[in-house]
């Protein structure tokens, strides 16, 4: 594998590649460090610190920390990537959208645009959230008005320079993508997840007496963890298929064998970003209308606790079938192999093909929504249970988004190597 490393800074072209991607996640992260004028940061870090919402700290893990520093990028990747979501789930619910895909380039350039703008709209929104949140009386934290007419004023450059980093940040994403390697996005959420890492390890040695011993555990654990992540993620329930022979002029087509291969987590981390998303929802509610007290009992039950931990799971397991059933289609499968000459094996063509592939999927989904569920509700528990940071920054969450981005990175790089003929990184 060090090998891989060696070469890949061989190739001029990807070694272009790499250094170009290292240098916008550089930026990306001094501009997580960049306050919002007129809030003090650092009375705000103070009562961040204090916050034990899981919802809240995997928003904050998800920016990088820059939330709890209400700085420019405090909104992170996390607006694209609903957006994003939500016009993937629309191709299946709108034809007009669904049409969109099947035109080609074209279409492709009317979902981004679609999506850019989804993206401003949900940044407004989840400014003016956070706004409201952090001048509630949870945190009450004072904006700084100096030489301004009124509060107000200040509250619009907030909500402007936060809008405008998101905007940044999908900029600064898609130019990873198009110039650099792998999944911009992604990579994005993956630098913010490791600055995480040394902070966490600290906390965790100073929290008690017995520091250097759990936190020996809590990163054993992990090391162990990772290669079940691996296998769970790359691990297939592949439905043979067989292809029928035809005789064209002369010539023998078809008569081979291959496989249907269904993903057991087909929705990657997406259920858990979605179930975090509505979680945390009750609390945003709460900061808009105020001071309402059964509205403030309900979102502080939903934010933390068992209740927190029993919806999470519950959302995480629908949010697995649904998007499941969105991105994976039985009928068009059924289509195209009945067009190609394919069947599957006892099954006949047609609506029992359909049925059985429908059949196979949500008996796969189930162990892979559990999965999903457990890893993302049990460091929960256990943090709330401790305290201990480490557990929340290594936690389920972090280290499948992690491992999934590595291994698409990895696997992106893989193929720059063999195009000129070094070994990759897989055997």
């Amino acid at each position: 594998m060090l090998s891989a490393f060696v070469n890949a800074f061989r190739v001029p072209d990807l070694r272009r590649k790499i250094l170009f991607t290292l240098f916008i996640i550089v930026l990306y992260r001094i501009g997580c460090f960049i306050p919002v004028p007129g809030v003090p940061f650092h009375a705000l870090a103070d009562q961040f610190a204090n916050d034990t919402s899981g919802s809240m700290m995997l928003l904050n893990l998800f920016a990088g920390g820059a939330l709890s520093y209400f700085s420019v990028f405090s909104l992170g990747i996390m607006p694209y990537i609903t957006a994003s979501i939500i016009m993937q789930l629309m191709q299946g619910v709108i034809p007009s959208v669904s049409a969109w895909m099947r035109q080609g380039e074209i279409g492709r350039k009317k979902i981004t645009k679609w999506t850019r703008w989804l993206t401003v709209a949900i940044s407004v929104v989840n400014a003016l959230g956070y706004l409201l949140l952090f001048k509630s009386d949870a945190y009450g934290i004072t904006l700084n008005t100096a030489g301004l007419p009124g509060e107000w004023v200040t509250d619009i450059i907030i909500v402007v320079t936060m809008v405008v980093g998101s905007v940044l940040i999908m900029w600064l994403g898609e130019l990873i993508t198009q110039r650099g390697v792998g999944n911009g996005m992604s990579l994005i959420i993956f630098a913010n997840i490791l600055s995480g890492f040394p902070q966490a390890i600290l906390a965790s040695l100073n929290l008690t007496a017995n520091g250097i011993a759990i936190t020996a555990v809590i990163i054993i654990v992990v090391l162990l963890l990772i290669p079940a992540i691996v296998f769970v993620e790359r691990a297939q329930r592949r439905i043979p298929v067989n292809y029928s022979k035809r005789v064209t002029g002369r010539r023998v087509m078809g008569g081979s064998s291959t496989y249907i291969p269904l993903k057991v987590n087909p929705a990657g981390v997406i259920p858990i970003i979605f179930a975090s998303a509505v979680v945390y929802f009750p609390a945003q509610i709460s900061a808009v209308f105020g001071d309402v007290h059964w509205l403030r009992v309900v979102a502080d039950a939903v934010s933390n606790g068992w209740v927190n931990w029993i919806v999470t799971l519950l959302l995480i397991i629908f949010f697995t079938y649904f998007y499941s059933s969105m991105v994976f289609n039985a009928q068009n499968t059924a289509d195209q192999l009945k067009q190609s000459g394919g069947f599957i094996p006892g099954i006949r063509p047609g609506k029992q093909t359909v049925q059985y592939i429908k059949g196979v999927t949500r008996r796969i989904t189930l162990p892979g929504s559990i999965y999903l569920a457990l890893i993302a509700v049990v460091p929960t528990i256990l943090f709330y249970f401790t305290g201990n940071t480490l557990i929340s920054a290594f936690g389920g969450t972090s280290i499948l988004i992690m491992v999934g981005v590595g291994l698409d990175t990895m696997s992106k790089v893989e193929a720059q190597l063999k195009m000129h003929n070094y070994e990759g990184f897989f055997k």
